[in-house]
């Protein structure tokens, strides 16, 4: 079918759902752009601080998007395209959308406060550490998901057991994609600390300011093209856990929000471009439509599909981003809807893109290795499927650099999801250790000791990087259901608190209710499976990795789900 056609059709209902669905859940909800946010009334210069709309949906798309709407639709595509464009079409509007508006809509009412502490006021203090455990479990297969993305994106030589990334030079120099790409990566950390002093310190103004950071960025593309860093695995994922660490200690305006705000115009650049790539071309997807409702390595497209596709539908990573740091920085309530809302259709629609990128090389390339699940890099799949189109009418030179450019967009999204979320995990652990009622300060001993934010941070960078060596598609198939079972419960936690308040909360039934399911059938699944494999003796760490993991996260949502079923029954009695 046409990738054109596959494309407009996709984009025009997904703005269709933006001004219907987004603009109904608003008014139902009573967003009130005349409410002073947190930003404002817990304004500390650190996490607190109130930013512009515009920086603030570079922050908060580059960091929801990070890799997985390439990763998972590309993953997923070994059903056929056609059941992968619905759930990503569908679960945009209905599910991601919605999940992501409503985590950050009830954030802003609770002072810029985390999920878990909406969780608190509704479902009790019991409640909320359980779903910190929970969230902090995710939080680690996030940092080792995007960190295996990134040490991959940034050496050509690939770990054991996984596909060699192929030795593309970036066409101006004899220096490999991936090399260039770690270049360009440092000089971008560097280019988004001089942003943030001149825009927050020195008061510099956002549109000269833009233009100027802008042209910085294709100074940087063009020096990275032609300088590249060559480093083995191990050091780069020693450089991830270092810059993860200090960055998310920083305050969000020297490097979070300016780091995010500039990578959102590679992501909107790498979006144009492959737009381009797509209409230029005018190739055909030649994926089937649809392979079965079961593959030859016996996964079945349900709960799989709905697991794999993850960021591109819907992702709990979303609610923590929502209320962890979008919160916090909210300038007006009038903004969360096109950043709550409007942040997941656009992820939405590159997970269109990304899908239309392995229709187009699925028969140039094995891209699923013949099974499905053990692929080639996904990055590499997209990145090779935009430059392949580009290619088609620019010219075969054009594909070395289109290759590089989307690789490095790809790696610097990743980093930016691996600041947010290790920033959220400090929070998160430091929560864990505060009794209600008191502050950090009004600590003393071991209870001080691991809400210190360094602590916390060391914790979770350490566990996570070292997680970080397992080859992605092992960290990938744990992920994918931790992250749909946390929307899952963030979505209980909306739902909980709405229902408190006295607003409409039915819109979350259907949604939530299909991921819990989906998502605790899938982990029970991956339970079942590695019980068998370690009974035959086949089993490698890795695997021991996944069962415990699934089996801790079952436990604890099954707990929650209870507590959240119990709270609204309660809601609905006292409603009678």
């Amino acid at each position: 079918m046409s990738a054109i056609l596959i494309l407009v059709i996709a984009v025009v209902v997904l703005a269709i759902g933006y001004v219907c669905y987004g603009g109904w859940l608003a008014k139902q909800w009573g967003v009130d752009p005349n409410r002073e946010t947190p930003s404002h009334s817990n304004y500390d210069g650190k996490d607190y601080v109130p930013a512009n709309p515009a920086v603030l949906m570079g922050h908060h798309f580059s960091s929801i998007a990070g890799a997985g709407p390439i990763n998972g639709p590309i993953q997923a595509a070994v059903f056929g395209w056609v059941p992968v464009l619905l759930w990503v079409v569908i679960g945009g509007i209905f599910f991601g959308g919605m999940h992501d508006f409503g985590a950050l809509f009830a954030s802003i009412r609770h002072g810029g406060r985390s999920i878990g502490e909406v969780i608190g006021d509704t479902m009790g203090v019991r409640s909320k550490r359980l779903f910190i455990v929970f969230a902090l479990a995710v939080l680690i297969l996030v940092i080792a998901s995007f960190t295996s993305v990134v040490a991959g994106t940034f050496t050509s030589v690939a770990p054991e057991g996984e596909a060699a990334l192929p030795a593309v030079t970036s066409g101006l120099a004899n220096v490999s994609a991936n090399a260039a790409t770690a270049m360009t990566s440092l000089l971008f950390i560097v280019l988004a600390f001089i942003f943030g002093f001149f825009v927050y310190r020195k008061n510099f103004p956002i549109g000269p300011a833009t233009i100027i950071g802008v042209l910085g960025v294709i100074g940087i593309v063009i020096l990275g093209l032609n300088v590249g860093l060559n480093f083995n695995r191990t050091f780069w994922v020693a450089f991830v856990a270092v810059y993860i660490t200090v960055a998310s200690l920083l305050p969000v305006w020297m490097l979070l929000q300016p780091r995010d705000y500039l990578s959102s115009f590679l992501l909107y650049g790498m979006m144009i471009l492959a737009v381009v790539g797509i209409f230029g071309s005018n190739m055909n997807v030649e994926l089937p439509a649809y392979t079965g409702w079961k593959l030859a390595n016996g996964n079945m497209l349900f709960p799989t599909l709905f697991i794999t596709v993850a960021c591109g539908a819907c992702s709990g990573f979303h609610a923590l981003i929502a209320s962890g740091t979008t919160g916090k920085q909210l300038n007006s309530e009038r903004d969360a809807k096109p950043i709550g809302y409007g942040a997941m259709i656009v992820e939405s629609a590159l997970a269109v893109v990304a899908l239309i990128a392995v229709g187009v090389v699925s028969k140039q390339v094995d891209v699923f290795g013949g099974e499905g699940f053990t692929m080639n890099a996904p990055p590499t799949i997209f990145a090779g499927g935009i430059a392949t189109m580009v290619a088609s009418f620019a010219g075969e030179k054009s594909y070395s650099v289109v290759y590089t450019l989307l690789t490095l967009a790809v790696s610097v999204f990743a980093l930016t999801s691996l600041d947010s979320g290790t920033r959220l995990a400090r929070y998160m652990f430091s929560e864990l250790f505060i009794p209600e009622g008191q502050k950090y300060s009004d600590l003393k001993g071991v209870r001080k000791f691991f809400a210190n934010p360094l602590v916390g941070t060391l914790l979770m960078v350490i566990v996570g990087c070292s997680f970080g060596y397992l080859q992605l598609s092992q960290i990938w198939g744990v992920f994918g259901a931790a992250n749909q079972l946390l929307a899952g419960i963030a979505m209980l936690a909306v739902a909980t608190w709405l229902g408190e308040v006295g607003k409409n909360n039915k819109m979350f039934y259907f949604p939530m209710a299909f991921m819990l399911v989906a998502t605790i059938t899938s982990l029970c699944l991956t339970i079942m499976a590695k019980i068998n494999l370690i009974g035959a003796n086949g089993a490698m760490w890795g695997d021991w990795f996944q069962m415990i993991w699934s089996a801790v996260l079952v436990i604890l949502a099954v707990i929650l789900v209870v507590s959240a079923i119990k709270t609204l029954s309660k809601q609905k009695k006292a409603k009678a």
